[in-house]
């Protein structure tokens, strides 16, 4: 089995599932540290070329991250695409055992278990908080409808105020976002990193939660733990 991976994400799912099956994998593939395959480019603009070159199997892929086109084409060069499509966190792990099924993985892993009982048996939040969540400065952008990282903070407790916005990352300015009065800023480090010294200062008197955006965005075994690490990030959220 030779599978390319476009998502990094599915990249540690699949590394940690059936090693020595990936062949490819994108630029952004952090994880896991140390992952020796072929690099095809970015998330949005791998090199087609690159891909057809490794002869895969399967390519996994995600409808929000990569783009139809460049899917369309690897489907029309005669390759096998699963795009996978997570909106909360019931579906990742949905989606997760049909990328683990599809590399051929017959016994469910145990980190995937592990993962799913963190959440199953996270507690209920003993208080709500409303919260922005920028993705991306210059120009601003925020959780809007329908996403993941929304879902993930809303089970720990944080509710974000653009949830019923009729984007899914909508672009806010920051007058706007100031504005809102929220409880607190949650400021992931990717897409955009922001740091201690690039983001809360943006929001003077505001509460503002530094968290890890792998945490926060990815599906994948960083969900075994994404309770415990995001939610002492929120803990210590301070002005």
């Amino acid at each position: 089995m030779r599978v390319v991976s476009l998502v990094p994400s599915l990249t540690e799912a699949v590394a940690a599932s059936a090693p020595g099956v990936l062949v490819g994998a994108t630029d952004w593939c952090t994880h896991p540290a140390g992952l020796d395959v072929v690099r095809v480019g970015g998330t949005k603009n791998p090199g087609l070329a690159r891909v057809l070159d490794l002869a895969p199997d399967l390519v996994v892929a995600n409808e929000e991250e990569n783009r139809a086109p460049d899917l369309a084409a690897l489907r029309a060069a005669g390759l096998e695409v699963l795009v996978t499509e997570v909106r909360d966190v019931p579906q990742a792990f949905a989606e997760l055992d049909r990328v683990v099924a599809a590399c051929g993985v017959r016994r469910r892993p145990r980190w995937l278990d592990e993962a799913e009982a963190a959440w199953r048996t996270l507690p209920e939040p003993a208080a709500r908080r409303t919260a922005v969540v920028p993705i991306w400065r210059r120009p601003w952008m925020v959780l809007g409808r329908d996403t993941f990282a929304g879902d993930v903070l809303a089970r720990l407790g944080v509710d974000h105020l653009y949830a019923g916005h009729a984007e899914r990352y909508p672009r806010v300015p920051l007058d706007e976002l100031r504005g809102a009065g929220p409880d607190l800023v949650v400021l992931p480090d990717e897409p955009y990193r922001f740091t201690a010294d690039d983001g809360p200062e943006a929001f003077p008197g505001l509460a503002c939660a530094l968290v890890s955006g792998r945490h926060l965005t990815w599906y994948g075994p960083s969900l075994a733990e994404a309770p415990r690490v995001l939610g002492a990030a929120l803990a210590a959220a301070h002005p």
